[in-house]
């Protein structure tokens, strides 16, 4: 890592996911442990403030943050997020991160805020750090908002609202599963400022970027292809990772292309459990490499490709 790498300060709780082959019945995630590990593993500086509860703060997870270069304060939490990701079930709601768990030191210095709440633990305060001038860029995580969250019971999908947080967004990457099915990306892009950009992620299909414009005006929209993985092993922190990744190519041009960047580290992230999964920077690059899946393509593209001809579109 070198002394002139981006830096990034990541704001989120570490969840605890049930699991039955950990002997603790669970295994440490997160969205705050998957972001944090990914750009510091993409070469950039990382400061993460971390939710926990008195179990996740105990967990082995955290060093393997540790050791890749994040440096990281512990926000301990009476009630952290805990969840069956096979059932959908809520076992344990998340106290919010109080802005006082932010070390002195790093209130100002930073090049990147990114906010990634998997139980809306985090508030609208923590925008205010990117106040200064010139302001960082924001990032944000949306799905975590975007839950109906009660312990003990199914999480539910929540209607998106406007929030300070949205306004803040320079980027946010949200996957159409995280919305009602009849919602578009159109629907949701008047929520963000003007110049922001919202990354709608469709699985294998790929996905559209967006970029809002003022009231009245057609936003401009790009569709990206997937990366097709191997054998896909655990589909958890893929998003995260998608989110880390296309960051990293939104603040270090020489990375690449963000979408293929982002599409290519969250490919590989599905290959394995958990947070050991998350790859480094030659394992993205090589990645990149790998032709487009097929389902990321209009119908034309793919009939023209397999026949030979050029295709039209």
């Amino acid at each position: 890592m070198s002394s002139d790498s981006p830096v990034v300060l990541v704001v989120g709780a570490a969840s605890r996911d049930i699991v039955a082959e950990d002997p603790r019945g669970w295994r440490l995630g997160g969205a705050v442990l998957f972001t944090s590990l990914a750009l510091a593993r993409l070469g950039l500086e990382v400061w993460a403030v971390v939710g926990a509860d008195e179990e996740a703060a105990q967990a082995h997870e955290l060093e393997v943050v540790r050791d890749a270069g994040v440096a990281m304060a512990v926000a301990g939490l009476q009630s952290g997020p805990v969840f069956n990701n096979v059932t959908h079930l809520l076992l344990s709601t998340a106290e919010r991160i109080p802005l006082t768990a932010l070390p002195r030191r790093w209130t100002a210095g930073f090049d990147a805020l990114l906010v990634v709440p998997v139980a809306d633990e985090v508030g609208d305060e923590w925008v205010g750090l990117a106040s200064d001038d010139p302001a960082p860029l924001v990032a944000l995580g949306w799905q975590g908002l975007l839950r109906t969250l009660v312990a003990g019971e199914v999480i539910r999908p929540r209607s998106p609202e406007p929030s300070p947080l949205l306004r803040a967004a320079t980027l946010a990457v949200v996957s159409r599963e995280d919305l009602a099915p009849e919602t578009r990306p159109e629907d949701v892009l008047p929520l963000f400022a003007p110049g922001a950009t919202l990354v709608w992620t469709e699985g294998a299909a790929g996905g559209r970027v967006l970029r809002a414009t003022l009231p009245g005006a057609q936003p401009s929209v790009d569709r990206y292809p997937a990366i097709p993985s191997g054998n896909v092993i655990d589909s958890t922190g893929a998003g995260d990772v998608f989110l880390a990744a296309m960051l990293a190519g939104s603040l270090v041009p020489s990375l690449g292309d963000p979408t293929t960047l982002a599409a290519a580290a969250a490919s590989l992230t599905v290959e394995g459990p958990g947070l050991e999964a998350v790859p480094d920077l030659a394992a993205v690059r090589r990645r990149m490499t790998r032709a487009p899946s097929l389902a990321s393509r209009r119908p034309s593209e793919v009939s023209s490709r397999e026949s030979g001809r050029p295709s039209q579109a």
